[in-house]
């Protein structure tokens, strides 16, 4: 049931959606419902470990499972969403996004046997200047619809020279390699980890990433994100 005062709350200070810029309705939360509808879906739910968003893994990491919310292209209406995520002080974007596509996976059991979620950790003066961690965001709203508890402790972004988003492939790559270091091997060891990340392009990060959380014994990894730049 939605309140008497959320109801005065959403009159007195309308909210807007956050790709069309239309009025969201009491209902609706960040995006409006024709604009959820329109998105550019991966469909990743016939094989997780056979669609666009694993084969960029093959051959790279070991994986159990892999999905993406929507096809990311920049400058599209549906790129906003990312836009305002990172760059506009909009962390609530990032946990709606993940509770949605969580509640869509729920049905196909992508979270079966999974244990715990690491986002994907920025450099710490990197999450200094944007305040947050977009892909903790994600993370935070996955958390509150599958009750998978996050870790966030156990491996750290050590070095951050530039921005991926203008690199080429072999250059992202190189980029992020020995980026990340593994510091509670104890909290991952024996767990399948869900790796959660905003965007995929080349998978660079997600790869370098999960290299280290592997280095603990008996780990299993899978992969999410919200968007995936097909190539």
């Amino acid at each position: 049931m939605i309140s008497f005062w959320s109801r005065l709350f959403d009159l007195i200070c309308p909210r807007a959606c956050v790709v069309c810029g239309r009025r969201l309705s009491i209902q609706e939360d960040t995006i409006c419902l024709c604009c959820l509808l329109d998105l550019p879906r991966t469909n990743c739910f016939e094989d997780f470990l056979d669609n666009d968003v694993a084969r960029v893994f093959w051959g790279r990491i070991p994986i159990e499972r892999a999905a993406s919310f929507y096809y990311y292209t920049p400058q599209s209406e549906a790129s906003r969403m990312i836009y305002q995520l990172k760059y506009h002080d909009h962390p609530e974007i990032g946990t709606t996004l993940g509770r949605i596509f969580a509640r869509e996976l729920l049905p196909q059991l992508f979270f079966q046997g999974m244990d715990a979620i690491i986002p994907v950790p920025l450099a710490k003066k990197r999450q200094r200047q944007r305040g947050y961690n977009q892909s903790a965001a994600i993370a935070q709203g996955i958390s509150e619809e599958t009750g998978l508890p996050l870790i966030t402790h156990a491996i750290e972004r050590i070095s951050f020279s530039q921005s991926q988003t203008t690199k080429q492939r072999w250059d992202r790559n190189e980029n992020v390699e020995q980026a990340f270091r593994l510091k509670d091997a104890q909290a991952v060891s024996g767990r399948h980890i869900l790796l959660v990340d905003d965007i995929i392009t080349t998978g660079a990060t997600l790869c370098a990433c999960a290299k280290e959380l592997l280095q603990a014994p008996d780990v299993q990894v899978s992969v999410l994100s919200i968007g995936f730049t097909k190539s």
